[in-house]
């Protein structure tokens, strides 16, 4: 692995973990030091974390991008306009048996979320393996990189918007209900399933984040 490559992944892993906040300014000697790179693989790293719209650079340097509510609104139009047309897509173009064998484990995931120890890593891979059969069945490489692009954004939302049990339960449902309409064949059903869960999920992060800026500014 390079060394601008080791620098950018743990970065990247960093800021969507929000192990560096927003606002954090990544100061050159500082990133170096603490990644064990020197400082021209870090500004190749900084470089490619600025064009993801990860970090902004200006007066005080590279410094980790905010998210507002309006990023939010924005990158949620975004998403259903890609995340319903590859469901519909998907839904003519996909393997009815992948579909089915997901929809089943999306309807297990209740036991993954549920109890003392959740095992909320297990849900968010399977969750992982619906959008990737989704990205293959759709048999388009541009789209599949829009939606890989668009996603780094929302793991960082997805952290903001805390692990809340009954949030994701229902939202396991909902991806059982868009497996469902894919494996049934239905490009319809699985575009509208899908507008379905962005606009619930869009909901649940607009009032934690708003709760959170309640809290941080009270």
């Amino acid at each position: 692995m390079r060394a601008s490559d080791k620098a950018y992944a743990a970065l990247r892993d960093d800021i969507i973990e929000w192990r560096l906040a927003p606002g954090t300014v990544l100061a050159e000697v500082e990133q170096s030091e603490r990644l064990g790179v020197s400082r021209t693989p870090l500004r190749e790293a900084l470089g490619r974390l600025t064009a993801e719209g990860l970090t902004t650079a200006g007066g005080r340097g590279v410094v980790v991008s905010d998210i507002s509510l309006e990023d939010i609104d924005e990158l949620f139009e975004l998403r259903e306009t890609l995340e319903g047309r590859a469901a519909a897509l998907a839904a003519r173009r996909g393997d009815a048996r992948t579909f089915e064998h997901l929809q089943r484990d999306l309807l297990r995931a209740p036991e993954l979320i549920g109890g003392d120890h959740p095992a909320l890593h297990e849900y968010y891979e399977l969750v992982g393996r619906l959008d990737a059969a989704i990205d293959a069945a759709i048999s388009n490489s541009y789209l599949a990189q829009a939606m890989r692009s668009l996603r780094v954004h929302l793991v960082r939302i997805r952290r903001l918007a805390a692990d809340d049990a009954c949030r994701l339960t229902a939202a396991a449902a909902e991806h059982a209900a868009i497996a469902e309409a894919i494996a049934a064949g239905n490009p319809r059903l699985a575009e509208a399933a899908t507008i379905v869960h962005l606009h619930r999920s869009l909901s649940h992060v607009k009032a934690t984040h708003t709760s959170q800026q309640k809290e941080h500014h009270g």
